[in-house]
């Protein structure tokens, strides 16, 4: 049998088992009956492009809870897919053909859907790859599109349905409008940046008398609009003009004076403009005085004919030009500073546009009221638990949700204009005739539904959904909702309230929400910053191996708290494979020396430390497993590194190194390999590629193989046996830790050479005999000869100059003739002693000089006394080592 090479090289070893495992179709469950499936549905990534460290996290994570749960023996089902992120995809094609000097127009809609569906179909396959790369044993057989036509028809259905109960209408509102998009979008869908801009104070002078009315506005350019003029009924500054008017300046108008007790009197000089065309507040305001609506401004952010001598210009140059003649014509009083936030489109981050427009809506209220209920019955749970209380806040006031999208890329909104009675037909599928009046003259309302739309179906449409499958009989509802906390609103809350709608069952049990990867500058890294701020999974991977990027992402990380992924949190995954490799490798050619076989392997624990790492191993899958049913992955996977790293690599190797190297019996080998097999089925669902690989080739060697499963994928997860646990022999051994450590300290601290070998004294109680039996192993680990291990009511007074050390069950003493020189040390303190009173006496004298008092900053005379003061220190620690080393006794 081969030994595996001295260097892990990730690259091919992550390839050949992923087509391995692929090819078995360990990713396919089936469907049993019987038996309860685990199911996550995949957040769904959007078709644009490259992923990024934010993608490669939940990737990691949603894998290492498929893979447990199918090692626990569970028909375990990993949904794909991809969105066609209606607004997202396309903004990035229309770039593509601005570059190409052509507009979406000019080629048609038919012939623009054509090119972003090419685009996102290679997209696709990118996307898939990526996913691939890292480990996620998806069951890539039940991949699915938001535009295929499974889930193309659950959304029809879904609108019609809707639609029939009065939940989704059609209505002048106020919405957000991106001009550059030239789409509606929802609240949800706009980013509030705050902006230092700028306070205007516009004069409008007084209809029927001299004087004039100060309003104060950030936006100058939609005065245009104005229809009123609106103070606070108890604001005494005004109360003479409620009921006049002023003229709006420029175009001549003249608007009324309104009395609303909305108005905040400390806001600027008291008095608003109203602008109910373009401000949600002022349409209120409107509302509730039957004011008329101005709309100033095209869909493209420029000036309509409303806005008179404006016209056709873009929404800031008018801002430019109404400041000029307002000030030629003295009616601007004064300009001040003022921060104020502004939302922002969150795809292409244009200042969105506040406008009334027609737009379609759901009606979200009756909807909430059962999500918030499956919430607060606990039948959903909230992972982790301070975002249940954030869920209750948002969805207990929730706004109708604008569904409706200026776009040509999308799911087509199923409602159709009858062109003769002029009403509405929402269908499934196309209408033949008008359903009111029979008129075949029908026209297909142009614009698309928000993709969220979509995405709140994808539970339980991406199982078959509309149709009575078996899919959906079986897997619906999911486990696991695992996604990040900032879309709890955009797509948790709105899955909850689709699944209880169209499934009359909640569509998950738990929802995991993990944090955010962050860039070094603290900003969340996007897809649309991906050449600023985003890193490629495959980018570290190529350098550090999957595994090592997966440790990163996820050790020691904490439901719902934000994260960076450093350099040195990589290098400590990929040290971590190669720590896991050299002791595998180890282990494997310790083996080719003994010949194994099935009697052999039986574990029977007659030694202390044979005892003891059974009992650790058995402890750390009981504890691994509990934290993995409380959703605390991360802490799970850093109990497993240091378990491998700092108990079984740094402690039981290198003692059984020492057994082996004198053929002790019993061998310590059955105990090397267990731990090592078990522990690597423990670490598999984190790190999955070389754990493979590793059990694999320890596979290969062991008597029992042909038993064994095909892959560590489906082998089952270990089990804690309680039985195992040996107290004694961990009390024993930690002391003995403690022994060899406290011994390595000193040791370094006295700079001992590491082959020289210094004599060392134990004193113990309770556990004397089980230290005795381990004298071998402190011995060699400490680098003591002659080590003797006596009772601690033997213990005389030390007569000669030594350390001791008093620990836990423990005393150690370590003559100090045996750590160094006497003589040479008292030499080296001494030379060392002079060098110190010479800086002092430098410092002194320059502390003194008053020429450099009187020049130098003060900060740099505090800098020079505070050296003064660490030498004095260090001076008067080396006369106590000096001391100490002279003394009759050098007990510490």
């Amino acid at each position: 049998m081969s030994e595996i090479p001295k260097a892990y090289e990730p690259g091919q070893i992550e390839k050949k088992w992923y087509d391995f495992w692929l090819g078995q179709g360990y990713f396919t469950p089936r469907i049993d009956p019987d038996r309860k499936p685990f199911v996550i549905v995949m957040p769904l990534p959007n078709v644009t492009g490259d992923l990024h460290l934010g993608h490669a996290l939940f990737v990691t994570l949603q894998d290492i809870m498929t893979r447990w749960h199918r090692m626990m023996g569970e028909p375990t089902l990993w949904l794909p897919g991809t969105d066609h992120a209606g607004i997202a995809t396309q903004v990035v094609v229309e770039r593509q053909l601005a570059r190409q000097g052509k507009t979406k127009e000019e080629i048609g809609r038919e012939e623009f859907t054509r090119l972003i569906l090419k685009w996102a179909d290679k997209n696709r396959d990118d996307i898939r790859r990526q996913h691939q790369l890292l480990g996620a044993s998806c069951d890539w057989t039940r991949e699915k599109f938001t535009l295929d036509e499974g889930p193309s028809k659950a959304v029809r259905t879904a609108f019609a349905h809707l639609y029939d109960k009065g939940l989704i209408y059609r209505g002048e509102r106020m919405i957000n409008w991106c001009p550059r998009c030239r789409t509606a979008l929802s609240d949800l869908e706009v980013e509030h940046k705050d902006i230092v801009g700028h306070l205007y104070y516009i004069r409008y002078p007084l209809t029927e008398s001299e004087g004039f009315v100060t309003v104060a506005t950030t936006r100058p350019e939609t005065f245009l609009g104005d229809t009123a003029v609106a103070v606070n009924p108890e604001d005494e500054r005004y109360k003479n003009l409620i009921g006049k008017s002023v003229t709006l300046p420029i175009i001549d108008r003249a608007i009324a004076i309104i009395a609303d007790a909305a108005v905040d009197v400390s806001f600027g000089t008291g008095a608003l403009k109203i602008t109910p065309a373009h401000d949600p507040t002022d349409l209120e305001v409107a509302r509730r005085h039957n004011l008329p609506l101005v709309n100033v401004m095209n869909p493209d952010a420029t000036m309509n004919e409303n806005a008179g001598p404006y016209h056709g210009l873009e929404r800031f140059a008018c801002r430019d030009r109404v400041l000029g003649d307002l000030r030629d014509k003295k009616l601007l009083e004064k300009i001040e500073p003022y921060s104020h936030s502004v939302g922002h489109c969150c795809r292409c981050q244009t200042m969105i546009e506040p406008t009334v427009s027609l737009q379609w809506f759901v009606r979200t209220q009756p909807l909430a009221e059962a999500a918030i209920h499956a919430v607060r019955d606990g039948k959903i749970a909230i992972v982790p638990d301070r975002f249940t209380k954030v869920y209750f806040d948002w969805m207990e006031h929730i706004r109708d949700w604008c569904i409706s999208r200026q776009l040509w890329w999308g799911h087509r909104i199923p409602v159709w204009y009858c062109q003769d009675c002029a009403k509405v037909t929402a269908s499934i599928d196309e209408p033949t005739a008008c359903t009111h009046c029979g008129s075949k003259q029908l026209v297909q309302d142009p614009d698309v539904l928000d993709t969220w739309f979509s995405s709140a179906l994808w539970t339980h449409s991406a199982l078959g959904w509309p149709e009575d499958s078996d899919d959906l009989r079986y897997f619906y509802p999911s486990s696991v909702m695992e996604t990040g906390y900032d879309i709890l609103f955009f797509w948790v809350a709105r899955m909850i309230m689709m699944g209880l709608e169209n499934m009359g069952e909640v569509p998950f049990h738990t929802v995991y929400l993990h944090g955010l990867i962050r860039d070094k500058s603290g900003e969340k890294m996007s897809r649309s910053k991906l050449q600023a701020n985003a890193t490629r999974p495959a980018e570290p991977a190529g350098t550090y191996g999957v595994d090592a990027l997966r440790f990163a992402l996820t050790a020691g990380s904490t439901p719902g708290n934000d994260m960076s992924v450093s350099t040195g949190k990589l290098e400590s995954g990929r040290n971590f494979v190669n720590k896991l490799w050299n002791a595998t490798r180890f282990i494997l050619q310790a083996m080719h020396s003994e010949r194994l076989d099935a009697d052999a392997m039986e574990l029977q624990p007659r030694r202390i430390e044979d005892q003891w790492i059974n009992s650790r191993l058995n402890r750390l899958i009981g504890d691994a497993t509990e934290l993995m049913e409380e959703f605390r992955f991360g802490e799970a996977e850093q109990e497993i590194h240091d378990f491998l790293w700092s108990v079984f690599c740094d402690w039981y190797i290198e003692a059984a190194k020492i057994r082996l190297r004198s053929q002790s019996t019993p061998s310590p080998l059955p105990f090397l390999i267990n731990t090592l097999e078990k522990s690597l089925r423990l670490l598999h669902p984190f790190m999955p590629f070389v754990t493979e690989e590793l059990w694999q080739s320890l596979k290969q060697h062991l008597p029992t193989k042909d038993e064994m499963p095909a892959s560590i994928m489906i082998a089952p997860y270990p089990l804690a046996d309680h039985k195992a646990f040996a107290p004694e022999a961990e009390r024993v051994m930690d002391s003995l830790i403690e022994i060899v450590r406290s011994i390595r300290h000193v040791r370094a601290e006295h700079k001992v050479m590491p082959g020289k070998w210094i004599e060392a004294r134990v004193y113990a109680g309770e556990l004397l005999g089980g230290l005795i039996a381990q004298a071998n192993i402190i011995e060699t680990t400490a680098k003591v000869r002659p080590l003797t291990i006596l009772d601690r009511r033997e213990r005389e007074a030390i007569k000669d100059k030594a350390l001791v050390l008093v620990l836990k069950e423990a005393e150690v003493v370590l003559p100090l003739a045996g750590l160094a020189d006497r003589l040479a040390e008292e030499q080296r303190l001494v030379k060392e002693s002079d060098e110190i009173r010479a800086r002092i006496a430098r410092l002194e004298a320059r502390l003194r000089d008053e020429a450099f008092l009187g020049k130098a900053p003060s900060q740099v005379v505090e800098g020079e006394k505070q050296k003064l003061a660490m030498l004095e220190d260090k001076l008067e620690r080396l006369r106590r080592e000096l001391s100490r080393l002279s003394s009759p006794s050098a007990d510490m």
